[in-house]
């Protein structure tokens, strides 16, 4: 397997921990605590587009954006970073992609506007769902604090951010299939062809091991453990059920990924 296939994969692999625990750590809140808007193009909490808005308008500061691995919800309202010239290559570990292994026209490539409705609308919804509500457990009892919607905006802001990372992560995904093999892409990608893009893109043995994967991750990170008197492992139990998360690749993160890879393979030959 050529390096580069090999560095993606290992972020990947960390990624989806990510996503994971982020998600456990956002189930310890019911989705009705903070009021929900679905008056303009972005759902959501008021109090989770503030934060999230701020939080990018200091990390743009700090030259965050300036790598192809971070893709900001709100790029109409950052400005030039106070460090302009940093350059990732040199500060990212070696084994970590940077930016100048991308085509230009990765910039031109963010659904973040989509990812950011499917979480509120499809995800948090099913996550709700998802959760474990046997509250004779301590451990999975509610959080109800009179006040908690900046606790679940900073969850929601962290698994929204989790979800872009990975999702954009595609971009990496089609320059490595694309230098792998490109004469197996450039006459589709001349002809603007997306259908058989994605089928050339689509590969269902290594999408079947990713789920089994996030499964089994979702398994063990998510179990709840009780031990008896004997440290015996009694009635285990999940805080989400492992389903979910094969759910969530299967119906978003994989499909939007997909969807960015086939954006950006489109631009590749520009």
């Amino acid at each position: 397997m050529p390096f580069f296939f090999v560095v993606i994969r290992r972020s990947l692999f960390r990624q989806e921990d990510t996503i994971i625990f982020h998600l456990l750590e956002r189930a310890k809140y019911s989705q009705d605590s903070v009021e929900y808007e679905n008056n303009d193009d972005l759902k959501g909490s008021i109090i989770v587009k503030k934060l999230v808005l701020q939080d990018e308008m200091l990390h743009n500061q700090l030259g965050r954006y300036k790598c192809e691995e971070e893709n900001p919800f709100f790029p109409q309202f950052l400005v030039d970073p106070i460090r302009p010239d940093l350059q990732y290559s040199k500060v990212l570990d070696f084994y970590l992609l940077s930016c100048y292994v991308l085509h230009p026209c990765a910039h031109s490539i963010n659904i973040n506007k989509k990812i950011w409705n499917t979480y509120f609308e499809k995800i948090l919804p099913e996550l709700v769902k998802a959760r474990n509500d046997d509250e004779s457990i301590i451990e999975l009892v509610q959080e109800r604090n009179d006040d908690d919607s900046g606790s679940i905006a900073d969850c929601d802001s962290l698994c929204l951010q989790a979800l872009s990372k990975i999702i954009h992560y595609g971009k990496f995904v089609a320059e490595a299939k694309f230098q792998e093999v490109s004469s197996k892409y450039e006459a589709a990608i001349k002809a603007k062809d997306r259908e058989l893009l994605l089928e050339l893109l689509t590969d269902k043995t290594e999408e079947a091991i990713v789920k089994k994967r996030v499964e089994l991750k979702a398994t063990i990170f998510g179990q709840v453990v009780q031990i008896d008197e004997a440290y015996n492992v009694v009635n285990p139990t999940y805080k989400i059920k492992p389903s979910f998360i094969v759910e969530l690749f299967e119906n978003n993160i994989i499909p939007l990924s997909k969807e960015v890879q086939v954006e950006y393979l489109l631009r590749r030959l520009d």
